[in-house]
């Protein structure tokens, strides 16, 4: 029986460390005109927060919406994971209920970390066999965390070996204007790269000259150095 979403939020204050806030608020950029801008932290890690998410395994929809509206950034963290506790364990009906209801609250998932722990594990996987449209749709979005959802949640792919809706949208993203896309859109090449290098290099190749500077060091962070110069001095060749 799902415990209702008052008693999660005692004993997640129960793990709360003013000290730790105050840390992570700084981390995930929360001041005036930053990224996380307004964010608020009670100060838990995320080992606890696993720790407790496998304890709510039969935490409800409701009870996940309920945290996931939360103005404190662990709470929203803690719905994600059990959000993804119940896609899991889900039927057809129910990982479609779970998908929805992310999709209709990205708005939500509003800082890399909650993108990054939960995208492909949600989104990434449920389209695994259906169309992925929602996906190129999200990475013209306005909004960045509805962009960074669309590359990250293809990480589940890319760890299937399949590589065609990463580099579509890796092509849509190259030219965003944000640090955090960049970082994002290199990490998934890398990750291609780590797999089929001749992918990820013949993608880098196109449009090398042109993608943001970070994007292009994360991409090839893992190249032997040679050619890793060649392509930040700009005279890599095929």
């Amino acid at each position: 029986m799902s415990v209702p979403a008052a008693t999660i939020r005692k004993q997640l204050r129960a793990l709360a460390s003013p000290e730790t806030a105050a840390i992570l608020q700084r981390f995930f950029k929360t001041g005036p005109g930053e990224y996380g801008e307004g964010d608020v932290f009670l100060g838990i890690k995320v080992p606890p927060l696993r720790a407790l998410a496998k304890q709510h395994r039969d935490a409800d929809l409701d009870t996940i919406a309920s945290l996931l509206d939360s103005r404190y950034h662990e709470e929203r963290l803690f719905a994600l994971l059990l959000l993804m506790q119940f896609y899991q364990a889900g039927d057809t009906p129910g990982q479609q209920a779970a998908c929805d209801l992310y999709l209709a609250r990205t708005q939500r998932i509003n800082n890399w970390d909650l993108v990054d722990i939960s995208a492909p594990h949600i989104v990434g996987r449920h389209l695994q066999d259906r169309s992925r449209k929602v996906l190129h749709t999200l990475a013209r979005s306005p909004m960045l965390w509805e962009r960074r959802i669309a590359i990250i949640a293809t990480f589940h792919f890319i760890r299937l070996g399949d590589f065609a809706d990463t580099l579509r949208i890796a092509g849509i993203l190259l030219h965003d204007e944000h640090d955090l896309m960049h970082k994002a859109v290199g990490w998934m090449l890398r990750e291609i790269g780590k797999r089929d290098l001749t992918v990820e290099e013949g993608f880098l190749l196109r449009h090398y000259h042109s993608m943001p500077r970070t994007m292009l060091r994360y991409a090839i962070e893992r190249f032997p150095e040679q050619r890793r110069i060649d392509f930040l001095h700009g005279t890599a060749r095929e």
